[in-house]
């Protein structure tokens, strides 16, 4: 919400000299003064951070000192500025910076729902009946793949079999285990 201010020699005289060209209004000031904490109170309404709600509210101090001489009512200063800030804080909204980025994969949630650790148990105890079922060879290349996070090349290493003979077996276990009827609630 902040602007840079440059400081340079040659800018700084620009604006004083550009400051210069307006007149000076002692009621302003003493309005300013008197009116600052309350109008800053509804800056912060406006926005969630104090600093913002500080230069909002010396944008719209500003913009009120720029049309001093053409407000009539000097009665109904605090709406002018309460006007002054709100369009000023709507200029920012719709000028903001969105930080969305594309990409190719959505980040998943944070707060996953976990389900009931007893229904969870319920399910390892199955499946590990089911893998019980399962021939020896059939068994130790499941486990070795799925629970061990093996490649289909490591499994055939430790059992000393061909990467096939790997790809084979765990597609027959896994057959088996789709057909076990102690697994239906699962599916």
């Amino acid at each position: 919400m902040t602007t840079p201010v440059c400081t340079s020699g040659a800018n700084v005289a620009t604006r004083t000299f550009a400051y210069a060209s307006y007149p000076s209004y002692p009621s302003f000031a003493s309005y300013m003064k008197a009116r600052q904490p309350v109008l800053l109170r509804t800056a912060r309404s406006l926005t969630a951070n104090p600093s913002d709600a500080e230069d909002l509210l010396q944008t719209a101090l500003a913009k009120t000192y720029v049309a001093w001489e053409r407000i009539e009512d000097h009665r109904a200063l605090d709406g002018y500025v309460r006007r002054a800030l709100l369009n000023t804080r709507t200029s920012q909204w719709r000028k903001r910076k969105v930080d969305e980025f594309v990409c190719d994969e959505l980040p998943e949630p944070e707060g996953v729902p976990v389900g009931d650790p007893a229904e969870q148990q319920a399910l390892r105890d199955a499946m590990w009946r089911a893998i019980m079922k399962l021939p020896a060879r059939q068994r130790s290349m499941v486990v070795l793949r799925y629970y061990e996070d093996l490649s289909e090349a490591q499994t055939a290493e430790v059992l000393g079999v061909s990467v096939g003979t790997v790809k084979s077996a765990v597609s027959r276990a896994l057959g088996k285990l789709r057909e076990d009827p102690e697994l239906d609630p699962v599916r």
